[in-house]
């Protein structure tokens, strides 16, 4: 992987966030680095993707849709009534285009931080959880319990996190993006499979 400096990377953050989300950032970063350590997962990538996955979430809507046909990024219907489920596509050009990341692995991660997809690579489902149960994360359906999960069965703690926000978003009646519900169902396929093969 090419050579990144993760200090001006934090230090650019810090200035385009908001000190909310930049200690969110900062949380996830590190919760990334922790699981990476944990699942020999390679650090410099977990910290980049950390640091970067909500590159475009302090930016307005508008701005968000207008990235998005400007570089023919696919709008999907759900994102056109609910734009703020843009900032993980955006994210990810950003990432690109503005702090020249071009490993495919941190680009996927900060792409699917927030629905998932089937067949994700280790360092995505790290990316994924770590936002889930970063230090700073309070009000999360079952983080005690998620958080002690995370670093013994990382397939197992993907699959809680992914239900837990399937029901959450029902209860609330917010939109879910079929893709969380696509990710969560071929995780729940392979833990029956898996669970089979013991049985």
């Amino acid at each position: 992987m090419e050579t990144v400096d993760i200090r001006k990377i934090r230090k650019k953050m810090e200035k385009m966030m908001d000190h909310k989300r930049f200690d969110h950032t900062l949380g996830v970063a590190y919760t990334a680095s922790a699981l990476a350590m944990c699942y020999q997962e390679d650090l410099n990538k977990a910290q980049i993707a950390g640091l970067l996955h909500d590159c475009a979430k302090c930016m307005d809507n508008e701005k968000k849709i207008a990235i998005c046909q400007k570089h023919h990024i696919p709008i999907t219907d759900i994102e056109q009534r609910n734009p703020f489920l843009l900032h993980a596509k955006v994210g990810s050009h950003i990432a690109r285009k503005k702090y020249h990341i071009h490993d495919t692995d941190i680009l996927n991660a900060i792409l699917n931080h927030t629905t998932g997809r089937p067949g994700m690579s280790q360092l995505e489902k790290i990316i994924y959880i770590a936002d889930y149960i970063e230090p700073g994360r309070t009000h999360a359906p079952n983080l005690k319990q998620v958080r002690q999960l995370a670093f013994t069965d990382i397939d197992a703690t993907l699959l809680k996190i992914l239900q837990d926000t399937l029901e959450y978003l029902k209860d609330i009646d917010s939109p879910v993006d079929p893709m969380t519900q696509q990710t969560y169902d071929y995780y729940m396929n392979n833990s029956r499979k898996k669970q089979k093969k013991e049985d």
